[in-house]
């Protein structure tokens, strides 16, 4: 049987259950898996958090460098986010340079944390038009059982939080930790037979005719948002899907960060 027969069996399956209002691991439509974020897990790393959400295992690491600022903005720092999934995560994943799977996962957490405005970038500069810290943000995905987006904004935020700015190696002086000014969380739900389903595994979210990620920031306000699929969504199938992330980012914040 290939590979998408089996795709095929699967959706089914969980299809049936939606309609019966049920999900292939017991949880309700509004309910996460089991999170855990384990933090400073790269002592080379100025930054770095491991996130697991069920069996979705995502490893955040944050390089912070001396560099020139971009020519548009010289008195700012520099974030750059790049996700990498290997194949050994998911027989999905082809090895080779980043493909339009990591890209949307990069841009989505890099949307969270500018949307939000989560680091003041002004605070970055050293010398205007000629030194700023560089941040770089590094996604790694072990283990891929559906929603990395999650996970991976999750972990990015959680490794900013306890991000040290590395003065002393370049002779510098300064503060040696970074005030975060908000607390981005991502939250993705996906529409199954009219059902909004939060946290959808991988078998979900195959069998999503579309996804979309919320991203909000402590107060409520939203940073940033991420449709997927091809399915189109009725105006009030949206804003439930708003209202779920921004309570499930709540929840998530308090426990979590």
């Amino acid at each position: 049987m290939g590979l998408e027969i089996v795709n095929d069996v699967r959706t089914d399956y969980v299809c049936d259950l939606v309609k019966n209002g049920k999900r292939e691991d017991g949880r309700g439509f509004r309910e996460y898996r089991d999170i855990s974020v384990e933090r400073d897990v790269i002592k080379r790393a100025e930054g770095s958090a491991r996130v697991k959400i069920g069996d979705t295992d995502v490893l955040v690491g944050v390089k912070v460098e001396l560099g020139t600022p971009f020519p548009d903005t010289p008195d700012k720092g520099v974030i750059i986010t790049n996700a990498e999934l290997v194949p050994l995560a998911s027989p999905e994943f082809e090895s080779g340079p980043p493909n339009e799977n990591s890209i949307q996962l990069a841009r989505v957490v890099d949307r969270g944390i500018r949307g939000s405005e989560a680091i003041d970038l002004d605070k970055l500069c050293i010398e205007e038009g000629e030194k700023v810290w560089m941040v770089f943000i590094d996604i790694h995905v072990l283990d891929d059982n559906g929603n990395l987006a999650d996970a991976a904004a999750l972990g990015a935020i959680a490794s900013l939080l306890n991000l040290r700015i590395p003065n002393e190696r370049y002779g510098l002086t300064g503060e040696n930790t970074l005030p975060m000014r908000d607390t981005p969380v991502a939250v993705t739900t996906v529409e199954i037979e009219g059902n909004i389903l939060v946290d959808p595994s991988f078998d979900e979210g195959n069998a999503a005719a579309s996804s979309v990620t919320v991203i909000s920031n402590a107060d409520g306000t939203l940073s940033g948002m991420q449709k997927s699929g091809s399915g189109g969504l009725k105006e009030a199938q949206i804003a439930e899907m708003v209202e779920i992330g921004i309570e499930k980012a709540g929840e998530i914040r308090g426990k979590y960060l």
